[in-house]
């Protein structure tokens, strides 16, 4: 069974599954949702989950020391993934068991690939496409509808899953 602790903004998220563990001074967005065995915790800083942005299965997001966790609006941090101090823009796609460190700023439109790690201060511009340990800029692209398509999907199960269907007929 998880937890959600009482200073958690949560009021207007789309849907929290009863596994997720949510500590500390976290916020999320309208319409976000957070998916089974998520881990958040805030014990300083801050995080922020914007607007339709889906935290999936077995995410970890914790604060670095000197920096919070900001996450756009309209992301997808997918299977596994781990943030930690880092901030991501607008319509940003982290990859199956990606990692973002302290510091590191991905820019809207992003996507970091599977697996890769993004570390400590890293910088990456708007559109791009982000891969490797550690990772590097491998491409220039606007990802943005995509990544809103893949977001846009999760807001539906959200909504389905708030209502008590896991399966789209």
């Amino acid at each position: 069974m998880g937890h959600i602790d009482k200073s958690v903004d949560h009021d207007r998220a789309a849907f929290i599954h009863p596994s997720a563990h949510i500590y500390g001074k976290v916020s999320l967005g309208e319409g976000s949702s957070v998916w089974i065995n998520a881990a958040i915790r805030a014990e300083m800083h801050e995080v922020r989950i914007g607007a339709r942005s889906n935290i999936q299965d077995f995410v970890m997001i914790h604060v670095g020391y000197d920096d919070p966790t900001i996450i756009g609006e309209d992301c997808s941090v997918t299977h596994h993934a781990t943030l930690h101090g880092c901030t991501l823009g607008d319509r940003c796609l982290i990859g199956i068991n990606a990692t973002v460190m302290d510091g590191a700023r991905i820019g809207a439109n992003s996507i970091v690939a599977g697996h890769a790690i993004v570390m400590e201060g890293a910088q990456f511009p708007e559109n791009s496409i982000i891969a490797g340990v550690p990772a590097k800029l491998i491409k220039t692209r606007d990802n943005g509808a995509d990544n809103l398509r893949n977001a846009e999907f999760y807001y539906l199960n959200a909504q389905n899953y708030a209502a008590g269907t896991t399966r789209m007929l």
